[in-house]
């Protein structure tokens, strides 16, 4: 192939090839975010010339997230490590973890300027000053996807699965599998969109499949091991014939302690989401009966791609379409 010019550079970086030139020649006088898009450009375009150390590791990627003590999250965080690990040197993927319940925190993190970066990825939950922080970010010309649920609609990217269809799958295991007729119940955390997505197809299938099965009450639970087992424990004492459950959230482990102290734990059909040391262990209990795992790894992948393919790392242009979750039962593990 020949060398790459001035003008292939310019093409990929987005830039004037002048500013190529300064650039490449150290002349100067260049912003520091076109300075990193034209070496990011050269580099992959193998421009033959050593780039100045100084160029290195300019290209900053932030991935906020929330609770580190999950295990979901904490699958979503080693994912991240382990991609950035693979990338040119030039990528830097830098994580960190806000509290969840902090919108104001959350919000300071994505409008922070003390670094500059080349891309966000956000798996914060949804509140209207996270959303007007995002929606500045976006307007300054950062690129932003979010990942794992929606902070923002405004021409943001999100990686995530059908979570309307997790819900609707979840009712249809309950459905066909439940050990006998009556009430089911479904708990959440009502602060993100993804699990209001969940809740609605969950009721969408009772409402179009309606019968002796029937979706009776729902519980929110704030994704807190204590509040969590209080939740259940009172849905168990409001209806003592419960024959389905799903919890469209976290915390799962508090909700197994529960139904495995319960005289009836074991005759509710119950289906949850992410695979864990926790659920492994209950679905080979007969605890749980169904896992939907949103599979973190796909995730922090297809969020990457599509920040390298924004900043013109790459050309090849990522899938659009909503990652497979993942369904896992006992004969599955």
């Amino acid at each position: 192939m020949s060398k790459p010019r001035y003008r292939d550079i310019a093409r990929q970086a987005g830039v004037g090839t002048a500013t190529v030139e300064r650039v490449l020649n150290g002349r100067g006088g260049v912003r520091p975010e076109l300075v990193e898009k034209v070496v990011a450009a050269a580099r992959n375009l193998n421009y033959p010339r050593t780039l100045p150390d100084a160029h290195r590791g300019l290209l900053r990627i932030d991935v906020l997230m929330v609770r580190p003590e999950t295990s979901f999250y904490r699958r979503l965080s080693k994912a991240f490590e382990r991609i950035a690990a693979t990338l040119d040197p030039v990528v830097v993927v830098h994580r960190r973890f806000a509290e969840e319940m902090n919108p104001q925190e959350i919000a300071r993190h994505i409008l922070s300027t003390d670094v500059p970066r080349a891309g966000l990825i956000l798996a914060v939950p949804n509140s209207p000053l996270i959303r007007a922080a995002v929606e500045t970010v976006v307007r300054q010309g950062v690129p932003v996807v979010h990942v794992v649920t929606r902070a923002s609609e405004d021409k943001v990217d999100f990686v995530g699965i059908d979570n309307y269809a997790a819900g609707r799958t979840a009712a249809h295991f309950i459905c066909r599998m439940a050990r006998a007729e009556g009430p089911v119940v479904a708990l959440c955390h009502p602060i993100y969109q993804v699990h209001h997505d969940r809740i609605r197809g969950f009721s969408d299938y009772f409402r179009d499949h309606p019968g002796a099965i029937s979706f009776d009450w729902l519980g929110f639970t704030r994704d807190e091991e204590h509040f969590s087992a209080e939740t259940l424990s009172l849905a168990l004492g409001m209806f003592p014939n419960l024959v389905g459950l799903y919890n469209a959230g976290g915390a799962n482990a508090a909700l197994i302690d529960v139904l495995r102290r319960h005289g009836r734990g074991r005759d509710i059909l119950f289906v949850g989401h992410e695979l864990t040391d926790y659920t492994r262990s209950a679905l080979r209990d007969g605890i749980m009966d169904v896992v939907l795992d949103q599979a973190p790894e796909a995730q922090a992948q297809r969020a990457l791609d599509l920040i390298l393919r924004r900043i013109g790392l790459t050309e090849v242009e990522p899938d659009r379409n909503p990652i497979r979750f993942i369904t896992i039962t006992a004969e599955s593990l």
